[in-house]
């Protein structure tokens, strides 16, 4: 079972697939690093990661490494899970290229 942790929310999904359209469908997000709005939960998170450093994130959330590392985490396994990229045309989500900013940057 797969429960979406985004506050308030109550809703669990049989599969990945099926949470990451529920999120997709029904929760909004704007990046608090560069306000581009997008899908909250896995979508946002993976949008944080990969347009922007991991200190970025950081301060524009006001997070700390253990945050980091449970968001880097939950990513993990939602891609180990299911095929991000066929959900995400489906839905209509646009993906971050691959292989993020360089944790030094300062964009």
């Amino acid at each position: 079972m797969w429960a979406c942790a985004i506050e308030g929310c109550g809703y669990s999904a049989g599969d990945a697939e099926e949470l990451l359209t529920h999120q997709a469908d029904e929760h909004e997000h704007r990046c608090a690093v560069c306000e581009t709005l997008l899908p909250d939960g896995y979508f946002a998170i993976r949008h944080a990661f990969e347009a922007h450093s991991r200190v970025e994130y950081m301060r524009a959330y006001d997070a700390d490494a253990d945050d980091v590392r449970e968001r880097e985490a939950a990513v993990d396994a939602v891609e180990a899970a299911v095929d991000v990229e066929a959900v995400a045309d489906r839905v209509d989500v646009e993906l971050e290229s691959s292989g993020g900013p360089d944790e030094t940057s300062k964009n």
